[in-house]
């Protein structure tokens, strides 16, 4: 998640969570703050996950992921999972700043906005099932609870709201704005709906694309409504069990700790001051951005989405079909139903998300050969930089995007 646009959502209060990849408008930069270079500790070179089938993993890229320890981000945790399966993982930096304990290799980590990515596939699933029609009004599902000024659920289908071009006005920004201050709170998905639509849409249904959890916050709901069962729940029996994965969930209500072993996460009102903010009531993100995983399972969910497993061939290409969404950050992407594009450098378009959330900045995708990577670094740009400082704040962000680059183009 992130704040004001969240992830995708531009934060007006810098320090705000994101829920999704990328900021759409950044504002002013100084020098790097709370450098942790010096002193820094870390897991070696890659190590094969323990189900990993070779002798050998992919091409580590180690000097790329402690370029990112360099600029200040407290740990990074990467997987690379090649078109074979096999896996290699890396941790680096420090896992806890007060212990000074590196940080676990393929640790738990809130991954943002790559929920949409698992909300999506529930979505078309049940779309294969008959349970749910693209192209129909939002209202069908959750009659008169899409409504208020310039917002109309009966004129907003399904497919805008995966694609965020439903015009939905934003919620994130409202709601935690202020990170340290929700850090424990919950509040329900109903109640941030509420928020949400004290603004005025933001645009007519179909008219462009714009970021806005609120879409996601939407189908959420929709899910449980045409299922009759948790979110939680179609997650757990639709994509993690039938997967395996076992570091894979949407916390409880009310659930603030990591189930399993994990970095900890950080955030800063001043930048570089770092401050602990790995328990956290993610309530706020939901189906927007709540969803915790490890590099190596959001590999293995990502390979698994795009190679059928998951959903069907007509399906994978509904998801595909895209709009541009583009911006200074990342030229050329362009966003499907729940997941975008990028071009790579080497050619050839990735596909993925990408989340930030307080404590936490993942980006993540497949390459055009099957490989899949995802880099996990545990604070927000503005948690290292000013966010008053837009070329720097660009530049943190940038340099996350570039390793995920350099590692797919260098398979």
């Amino acid at each position: 998640m992130e704040t004001q646009r969240t992830a995708d959502a531009q934060p007006t209060d810098p320090t705000a969570p994101v829920l999704s990849g990328r900021p759409r408008k950044l504002t002013a930069v100084i020098a790097t703050a709370g450098v942790l270079a010096a002193g820094a500790i870390g897991v070696g070179a890659w190590s094969n996950s323990a189900n990993a089938n070779a002798d050998v993993g992919p091409d580590p890229h180690e000097a790329t992921m402690q370029a990112l320890v360099d600029a200040g981000y407290p740990g990074v945790l990467a997987s690379v999972t090649n078109a074979e399966g096999r896996s290699a993982n890396l941790a680096l930096g420090q896992g806890d700043l007060a212990a000074g304990e590196a940080p676990p290799v393929d640790g738990e980590v809130r991954i943002g906005s790559n929920t949409k990515m698992f909300v999506s596939t529930i979505v078309l699933q049940l779309a294969e099932e008959g349970q749910v029609a693209l192209d129909e009004p939002i209202n069908t599902y959750l009659p008169g609870l899409v409504t208020g000024d310039g917002v109309d659920g009966t004129k907003i289908s399904v497919r805008q709201l995966l694609q965020h071009t439903a015009g939905l006005p934003e919620y994130a920004d409202k709601i935690a704005a202020d990170a340290f201050g929700a850090q424990h709170t919950y509040i329900s998905p109903r109640d941030m709906l509420d928020v949400a639509f004290e603004r005025p849409a933001a645009f007519a249904p179909g008219e462009k694309w714009a970021y806005s959890n609120t879409n996601y916050l939407v189908l959420g709901l929709m899910i449980e409504a045409v299922t009759d069962r948790a979110l939680a729940t179609q997650i757990e029996e639709r994509i993690t069990s039938p997967l395996g994965l076992e570091h894979t969930y949407l916390p409880a209500p009310g659930e603030r700790q990591l189930r399993g072993e994990h970095p900890r996460g950080y955030h800063a009102e001043t930048p570089g001051d770092f401050r602990d903010i790995t328990d956290l009531d993610p309530a706020f993100g939901w189906a927007a951005g709540a969803l915790v995983s490890t590099p190596s399972e959001l590999n293995t969910f990502m390979r698994a989405l795009l190679d059928g497993s998951l959903l069907s061939a007509e399906s994978i290409a509904e998801m595909q079909t895209t709009v541009p969404a583009g911006d200074e950050l990342t030229p050329g992407a362009a966003y499907g139903l729940g997941v975008q594009s990028y071009p790579l450098s080497c050619g050839g378009v990735a596909w993925g998300h990408g989340g930030d959330i307080p404590g936490t900045q993942t980006r993540n995708a497949i390459g055009p050969d099957g490989t899949a990577v995802t880099i996990a670094v545990t604070a927000l740009p503005w948690a290292v930089v000013s966010a008053d400082d837009n070329e720097q704040l660009l530049a943190h962000y940038r340099m996350v995007i570039d390793a995920l680059d350099e590692t797919l183009c260098g398979q």
